[in-house]
């Protein structure tokens, strides 16, 4: 993969972009109504320049993302799953939905593809950022980092983790987040809502704006970037944001940083065969705290 040459937009970072070495205004800013001084403003967001010779091509496929659910089918099939079980199911079958993802992109084509990219197809790589490629036998065009989000967990919010430095982002790469249950919730067929999408450079900004800023710690907030931060590099390792101090292991769970709480709400709002998703988690946790008792 790395052999493949990127032909990345014209960067539209400029002045301070990494959150860590933020050197912005000093203007101070309010949350929950007390004044935080000396807190750089947020970092902004931004999409790949309209000027880019790709950019119609990537706001078809940001909306093909957001219009997937639609055509998303799976030829997956669960039964016999306890109420007590349900929760061990979002691991077992997230990295299975994430590859029929990138499958129904492939097949949706022609909601993407004018013509002129023929030669281009959505690849999923293992272990390595981003998870999907657009991508031809000679180019790169764009990265996808694909979170799956099971509905019914727990912790009732995403838990995965997202590490990626800012400058292993190109431009046109894509943050995406897609929940999914059963379709009878305990069993059927996989199912997905509509996906959290935003450019994966402005989620590892604020990730880091939020770890270095608006965390209430009194420890270490330093973060390590890699050595020599490219798109598209070898390996998660020469990818990654590294913290100074980690004791929770809560470095790169985006749920946390508050940026996706909207979602996250309206997601739990949503109805599975008439009931709302926050009351099919209260109702398993119940379950299991039942059985182990």
């Amino acid at each position: 993969m790395a052999s493949v040459p990127p032909h990345l937009p014209p960067t539209i970072y400029v002045g301070g972009a990494r959150a860590q070495r933020c050197k912005k205004s000093s203007t101070n800013l309010r949350q929950g109504g007390f004044e935080m001084p000396n807190v750089p403003q947020p970092p902004t967001r931004r999409e790949p320049l309209e000027t880019w010779e790709h950019y119609p091509l990537w706001q078809k496929i940001v909306a093909t993302l957001r219009d997937i659910p639609k055509h998303f089918r799976s030829n997956i099939s669960v039964s016999g799953v306890l109420a007590t079980e349900i929760f061990t199911y979002g691991s077992v079958l997230a990295p299975t939905i994430e590859q029929e993802i990138v499958r129904t992109l492939n097949s949706l084509r022609d909601h993407w593809d004018d013509g002129n990219y023929s030669d281009y197809s959505f690849v999923r790589q293992a272990q390595t950022f981003p998870d999907v490629l657009l991508m031809s036998n000679s180019a790169i065009l764009m990265g996808i980092e694909i979170k799956s989000w099971y509905l019914l967990a727990k912790e009732e919010e995403p838990t995965f983790r997202y590490k990626v430095s800012p400058e292993c982002c190109a431009p046109a790469d894509l943050f995406v987040v897609v929940p999914w249950s059963l379709s009878n919730v305990l069993s059927g067929s996989p199912i997905i809502f509509e996906p959290f999408v935003e450019t994966a450079r402005y989620v590892a900004e604020y990730r880091n704006y939020w770890w270095q800023h608006l965390r209430t710690t009194t420890d270490s907030t330093n973060i390590t970037c890699p050595a020599k931060p490219q798109p598209y590099p070898g390996g998660r390792d020469e990818s990654e944001d590294k913290p100074a101090y980690d004791g929770g292991g809560n470095f790169g769970r985006i749920a946390r940083s508050r940026l996706m709480d909207d979602y996250v709400s309206s997601l739990k709002a949503t109805e599975l065969i008439g009931i709302t998703v926050g009351r099919w988690i209260k109702f398993f946790k119940g379950k299991e705290q039942a059985a182990t008792h």
